[in-house]
């Protein structure tokens, strides 16, 4: 082995951290620098057409980042704990309004599931949380608000609580039956920092600017959303254009447009495998919509994605047992179908 070779510093493990950190970024940047080799033309337009979308949604963008940091800085976010109390019909309810409304901590709602699980928490309302948590939050609903409309926001709000009370009532018949019990797999532990909400609530500061700890965590917090959001939307906007420009209306229309059944069904199905975030979700549906997308498959498509992505999913796998795993993907699934068609039927109305 020569002596270059063994002093050479491998570069390896810094470009894998560059990679990891910095991949949505890196993604966008690739498109456009494959598209400025192939298509030039393409390439000018679709950065423009990701820049013109952006500062359209700037707006919403901005009272989305504000919410999210707000509740982060009072602490709102802590009144999910208030949601796992009382008998099964309320715990169902507030767990399917919290889950649908409540945003979270950076750990997600995997660890919050296993903490809630872990401490006993009835399977029933976590269930019911668990599904509607993906789906909506108030940032959302601004966000969806700014891209598809309110119509579609309040939409998507209220098939977010309904397949949260479908999938917790459903999976307390279930466990009244018997079959459900120790939902956990073995080894998991109580949900690390994110069961802190649920085992030690802390309380709410609504005047959280009168507190210098909290000032900054809004500050941290609004950064931290701003380069989410703007990172997402800047890969979505783009993947946007280039559907708008290489993939024909009428093959969008043909496939998931109409009033059928069938459209809806494709677009749960779809939802799985091609959903991307629950943001960078929207323009693309909003493009396809455009394109003659049918607007309850739309739906169903940002549900089952929302709930069912393949990264949700094996983190799922690998919190319970495959019995509650393949009850949680027909519960959302069929959720998100139901969803779909009802918001199809409306608007048919």
């Amino acid at each position: 082995m020569s002596k270059t070779s063994i002093d050479t510093p491998s570069h390896a493990p810094f470009l894998h951290a560059l990679w990891h950190k910095q991949r949505v970024w890196l993604a966008s940047a690739l498109i456009l620098a494959l598209l400025a080799l192939v298509d030039p033309r393409q390439a000018g337009a679709s950065a423009m057409f990701t820049f013109e979308s952006l500062l359209s949604t700037a707006p919403f963008l901005i009272l989305s980042i504000a919410v999210a940091a707000w509740a982060g800085a009072t602490g709102a976010d802590n009144l999910i704990a208030r949601a796992f109390t009382g008998t099964p019909i309320v715990m169902i309810a507030l767990a399917a309004l919290a889950g649908g409304a409540s945003p979270f901590c950076s750990c997600g709602v995997i660890p919050l599931i296993a903490a809630l699980l872990a401490m006993g928490v009835p399977l029933s309302a976590v269930m019911a949380f668990w599904l509607a948590s993906p789906v909506m939050d108030p940032s959302m609903f601004v966000l969806t608000t700014g891209v598809l409309g309110l119509e579609f926001a309040v939409a998507k709000t209220l098939a977010a609580i309904g397949l949260g009370m479908f999938g917790g009532w459903a999976t307390h018949l279930l466990t009244r039956a018997g079959g459900l019990s120790a939902p956990l797999r073995e080894g998991i532990g109580n949900g690390g920092c994110g069961g802190t909400k649920v085992r030690d609530p802390k309380p709410v500061m609504w005047r959280f600017w009168e507190d210098a700890e909290r000032r900054a965590k809004f500050g941290r917090e609004a950064l931290g959303v701003t380069l989410f959001l703007a990172k997402w939307l800047t890969l979505a906007f783009l993947l946007e254009s280039l559907m708008l420009a290489f993939i024909p209306a009428e093959t969008v229309t043909s496939v998931l447009g109409g009033s059928g059944l069938a459209p809806i069904a494709l677009g749960t199905l779809v939802g799985v495998p091609a959903y991307l975030n629950g943001y960078a979700a929207l323009p693309l549906v909003g493009g396809l919509i455009e394109q003659g997308m049918a607007q309850g498959a739309g739906l169903a498509f940002l549900v089952a994605g929302g709930v069912t992505s393949l990264p949700a999913a094996l983190a799922v796998w690998a919190l319970v047992k495959p019995r509650v795993f393949l009850l949680y993907l027909a519960l959302s699934l069929s959720g998100a179908f139901a969803a779909g068609l009802l918001f199809q039927l409306w608007g048919l109305a």
